[in-house]
Parts: C-alpha cells; sequence; structure tokens
C-alpha cells in the first residue's frame, strides 16, 4: 500500500466523448452543461454542431463523468433530449484546466 493515502484512493481520471441528439440546440443546453460540469468538478468542453447536436467531452473521475452522463439524458427544462451516444476517447494532452463553452463545428 502506498504511503500516501490520497494516492492510493485517487480514482484514474477517463475521458468521454457525448453527442447529444434531440431538441438541444436553443434552449439553454451548452450553459446548462457547463455548470453542471463544473458542479461535479470535471473538465472539458460543450459545444454546438452544425448536424443540430451537442458535443461534450469530459474528463474526470469515472463516477464524475458518469454523473454528467446521467444528466445529459435529461438536460436543461427545455431539451427533449432524444439519444445519447458515449464514446470513450484517450486523455486529452495537456488536460484541459476547466470546463468551457466552444465554438460550433
Amino acid at each position: 500500500m502506498p504511503n500516501d493515502a490520497a494516492s492510493f484512493f485517487a480514482a484514474p481520471w477517463i475521458a468521454r466523448r457525448l453527442h447529444i441528439h434531440g431538441t438541444v440546440q436553443g434552449v439553454y443546453f451548452r450553459q446548462s452543461t457547463v455548470e453542471a460540469a463544473r458542479s461535479l468538478g470535471l473538465a472539458g468542453w460543450v459545444r454546438n454542431r452544425r448536424d443540430g447536436s451537442v458535443e461534450t467531452l469530459a474528463v474526470g473521475t469515472p463516477e464524475q463523468v458518469q454523473a454528467l452522463i446521467d444528466w445529459a439524458h435529461q438536460g436543461p427544462a427545455a431539451a427533449r433530449v432524444e439519444r445519447v451516444q458515449v464514446l470513450e476517447e484517450a486523455l486529452p494532452e495537456p488536460l484541459p484546466g476547466g470546463f468551457t463553452q466552444e465554438a460550433t463545428v
């Protein structure tokens, strides 16, 4: 057992890319995602896609990332989420320093 208990108990970080489909643009989805992710302590970003979906990269512990995935299935009150596609992603280098809203792609 390592001498540093914090290192021993710290969960490894993971990254997941989410593609959220439905009525998810123009309903405060990106800003709500930023607020939810920051409250969970996640790093990453969220952005609209020209196909009408929202895409996000979430980096954190498995529990933190799963909490955002669970949240994304509902989203803010005005959203109507039809589907959330979750893809495993390699940890970005360098790691994001926070959670931001990015430009549409």
